[in-house]
């Protein structure tokens, strides 16, 4: 019988702090190492027939963090991205950044839409970052389009389908498994819409510790789960 691979896979990467925490660093040091896991989750999706990465890598409550941890996650995402260009390019990967990026800086979205036009060939996989990013902004932000551009007329017979549209996820599937990293069990306005019949998987592996193998654990669950979407099999 042929593995069930998950078409889009999304991962809440939380723990860098309390890595680094366990090994008496500072905080960014375990941002720093997560990066590595980021590249490592990233390749072996692309190998084992993932065709959608989402990474949840900073939230829009993530601005109520310390400046000085803000202003280091911000410069290391950007230095991270441009690292990956190569690599991104010559394993045929697609790079989308997605969320609230009015609040980011404009020399870094100039790099993010760089970066998104010299992949946007990539078939292999479509890498989604949500950067300053939550399930609720999401929502709202649909909900004002939505109403600025449909008569009350028209937004009165749309379909539930019809609201993807508006989501900044509009033309990616949803996701059909997300992982959350370092065993806390909540999904913190993520995806809300989106992540409606998702599968679960929560490891206590903290983000830096997640490689591989910890992946393919992630995936052989999924392939043992029963996806109903509410009917009787």
């Amino acid at each position: 019988m042929e593995k069930k691979i998950p078409q889009h896979v999304s991962i809440i990467m939380d723990g860098n702090g309390r890595w680094a925490e366990e090994r008496g660093r500072e905080r960014t040091f375990g941002h720093y190492n997560g990066v590595g896991s980021v590249r490592a989750v990233t390749e072996a999706c692309a190998r084992a027939g993932v065709k959608y990465l989402s990474l949840y890598s900073f939230s829009e409550e993530n601005w109520n963090r310390p400046k000085e941890e803000v202003s280091y996650l911000m410069s290391l995402m950007a230095k991270a991205m441009m690292d990956e260009v190569e690599n991104l390019l010559k394993n045929g990967i697609r790079l989308v950044v997605l969320g609230n990026l009015d609040r980011i800086d404009k020399d870094l979205v100039d790099s993010i839409h760089r970066i998104e036009e010299m992949t946007a060939q990539g078939k292999n996989l479509t890498l989604v970052i949500f950067l300053s990013y939550s399930g609720k902004w999401d929502i709202l932000q649909a909900i004002k389009r939505l109403a600025a551009s449909r008569t009350p007329e028209q937004i009165q017979a749309m379909d539930i389908k019809d609201f993807d549209q508006w989501l900044v996820t509009a033309g990616i599937p949803d996701p059909d498994l997300i992982i959350r990293t370092s065993g806390e069990q909540r999904i913190s306005n993520y995806l809300l819409w989106q992540g409606a019949y998702s599968e679960f998987y929560f490891t206590p592996v903290l983000w830096p510790d997640f490689r591989e193998k910890e992946l393919h654990q992630a995936l052989e669950e999924y392939a043992l789960r029963d996806r109903r979407y509410g009917k009787v099999k």
